[in-house]
């Protein structure tokens, strides 16, 4: 019987994009942490934090930004499958081949070398914030490159899998969201 585990370099790129997703996940627990914290201080003691309140925008944006890839790896992302459900495994992936390789890897590189300058210039100057809150926009910035990054690795695995099912050597799972009631 033929081996129909996925090829060691797919199980790294999943590997890679898994880590971030679930570390990253735990930053919504720190960051409804801050904003309770953030509410008692104000409306139970009086005491106002622009950094902290900015910390939480600096932390929503890493929950969204690094959580991209990840999503895309489970299947999270919204999509009309009003045809694609009824579609054959193979079809799907024919389908799923056709949109990393039209959609997503070029607008990923679109983002990334766009953002390159904006980034890049927002470093040059070690921009901070304009209101005194947390001295590290650059770095604010630097979640567009990373998540077009963690995307890039994930667009390339997902031309492995499909490429694989669609060959016939790789099984596909049918995503929970999509299985008749």
């Amino acid at each position: 019987m033929p081996d129909t585990r996925p090829p060691a370099l797919l199980r790294g790129l999943d590997a890679v994009t898994d880590l971030v997703g679930r570390t990253t996940a735990w930053l919504v627990l720190v960051m409804m942490a801050v904003q309770f914290a953030i509410v008692v201080m104000r409306y139970v003691f009086g005491i106002h934090s622009i950094a902290l309140q900015e910390s939480v925008m600096y932390m929503h944006a890493m929950v969204f930004m690094l959580g991209a890839a990840w999503t895309l790896q489970h299947d999270g992302h919204v999509r009309v499958d009003i045809f694609y459900r009824k579609r054959s495994p193979r079809s799907r992936a024919s389908v799923d081949l056709f949109g990393t390789l039209f959609l997503l890897l070029p607008v990923t590189l679109y983002i990334l070398l766009g953002s390159l300058g904006y980034v890049s210039s927002s470093w040059a100057i070690l921009e901070r914030s304009p209101d005194g809150g947390i001295p590290g926009v650059f770095l604010l910035k630097s979640l567009i490159l990373a998540m077009a990054a963690l995307l890039l690795v994930q667009g390339i695995a997902q031309l492995i899998r499909q490429t694989l099912i669609r060959s016939g050597r790789l099984s596909s799972d049918t995503p929970r969201h999509e299985e008749q009631l």
